[in-house]
């Protein structure tokens, strides 16, 4: 089918374009860019709305894998259709050392099923760990088992997986040798490494230094994950300092941040190992459950003790970060938008549903960042990062995945309370030219198939 899109404002931060120009769409791309009206099979008016490319997600947590071998894809609840309803078209997922199942064979799920969205993996370091037999996250590898976990990675990266994730933070026992021994196989085509650091607050610096420094050593790339809730504590400036030094070194690394004042992870993670209520200044009630017989409430020292030990896997939000350390991130140039989003089950952080129309609705109409500058941190940015040539962008050729939102009303409507929420303001999510979303409702949930490269 061919579509016209006419009427919009085009935004088209790949290309350096922001003009009033109409997109036609055919075959899944971009087939012309014009001032004009050619004849079509349909026709969208974008009078008085934005169009530009699909958001591209670099951080995000993939869908469990069913008994059936199947995507999990309840209709509300599946945080890939949380991604697609909030304008979301193409994600990179595996992060933090974390896969559901095996990297490649995932992508293969995505293309034999369908998805939401359109999936890229990295391999998650924690997954290859555990399948090397290093089950104890306090404890080092052997030689062996890194050469194992380096084989096997290599083998992933074969198969069009990206690069390679690692969650540092909840493997203590990880070392620098275990780092540069998985980070090696990224080398030979440039893939890249991404992390969430060791620790955070005032220990920041030490453990950015660590990735920063695999990265230099084994001559990859390097994304460091979600800096708003690693150095969202008082230390950004200095932080993005470090990795500017980095960079202007000859490293090739870059950021991403997510929009809210609030991180959120497992009550059994390492994050909440003893030392984090001095590390963050606060106290228990900091922490809030979303999930079990306390969802919805504050901790107390016996209610977190208590759900610490039988619930471990319970999601939580800590409510601990500093809202001029997060908008200075994005204001940096080398910081793209990321959600970080992760549901279990419909129970989670409201990022999952809410991230990219909140940096629209909450910065952009605040004066905080220039609509341009939003846009080309959600698309252009991270589509570079990823070396995906045909997404992130919107000039002849291109994948047709296209965004149309309202400027005056897009906002996050996702709450803490109620994650799932989709958000106001966006009229029209098209993945490779058919019409995926209209408003807040799903009309194609099967259009997104696997990135690889």
């Amino acid at each position: 089918m061919r579509t016209l899109i006419k009427n919009g404002l085009l935004i088209d931060p790949a290309n350096r374009v922001r003009a009033r120009l109409n997109l036609v769409l055919e075959e899944g791309k971009v087939a012309l860019v014009t001032a004009g009206e050619p004849r079509v099979d349909r026709v969208i008016d974008a009078a008085g709305k934005v169009v530009c490319p699909g958001f591209v997600d670099i951080h995000m947590h993939e869908d469990p894998v069913e008994p059936d071998g199947t995507i999990y894809a309840d209709g509300e609840r599946a945080i890939f259709r949380c991604m697609l309803r909030m304008g979301v078209t193409t994600v990179l997922a595996g992060q933090c050392g974390q896969n559901v199942c095996h990297p490649a064979d995932y992508l293969d799920i995505v293309d034999r099923c369908g998805a939401a969205v359109n999936v890229a993996m990295l391999a998650g370091h924690g997954w290859f760990r555990r399948y090397a037999g290093a089950t104890d996250k306090y404890k080092p590898t052997t030689p062996a088992q890194n050469a194992e976990m380096a084989a096997a990675i290599a083998a992933a990266l074969d198969r069009g997986v990206l690069g390679v994730s690692y969650g540092i933070r909840y493997i203590p026992g990880l070392s620098m040798e275990e780092l540069l021994a998985t980070a090696a196989p990224c080398k030979k085509d440039g893939k890249l490494i991404a992390a969430h650091i060791r620790s955070d607050a005032e220990e920041v610096f030490d453990a950015a230094r660590e990735l920063l420094e695999t990265g230099r050593i084994a001559g990859v790339p390097v994304q460091v994950s979600h800096i708003g809730s690693m150095a969202g504590f008082g230390q950004m400036e200095r932080f993005l300092n470090m990795v500017d030094t980095y960079r202007l070194n000859g490293l090739d690394v870059s950021c991403d941040c997510y929009p809210y004042y609030a991180f959120s992870t497992h009550l059994g993670s390492t994050t909440y190992d003893e030392g984090w209520l001095e590390r963050y200044r606060c106290g228990y009630d900091a922490v809030e459950l979303c999930e079990g017989p306390y969802r919805g409430q504050r901790c107390t020292k016996e209610i977190f003790e208590e759900e610490r030990s039988n619930n471990p896997d319970c999601i939580t939000v800590c409510y601990v970060m500093q809202e001029t350390d997060v908008d200075m991130a994005f204001r940096h140039p080398n910081v793209m938008l990321a959600s970080d989003g992760i549901m279990n089950h419909g129970q989670g952080h409201p990022r999952a549903a809410g991230t990219f129309p909140r940096l629209l609705g909450r910065f952009v109409r605040t004066g905080k960042l220039d609509l341009y500058d939003a846009i080309d941190r959600m698309t252009a940015m991270p589509a570079e990062r990823l070396h995906l040539a045909g997404k992130g962008r919107l000039n002849r050729g291109a994948d047709a995945d296209v965004v149309i939102f309202d400027p005056e009303r897009i906002e996050d409507r996702a709450t803490f309370d109620r994650p799932l929420l989709p958000p106001a303001g966006i009229d029209y999510v098209l993945l490779g030219g058919e019409i995926a979303v209209v408003g807040a409702e799903i009309v194609r949930g099967d259009l997104g198939r696997a990135v690889r490269k």
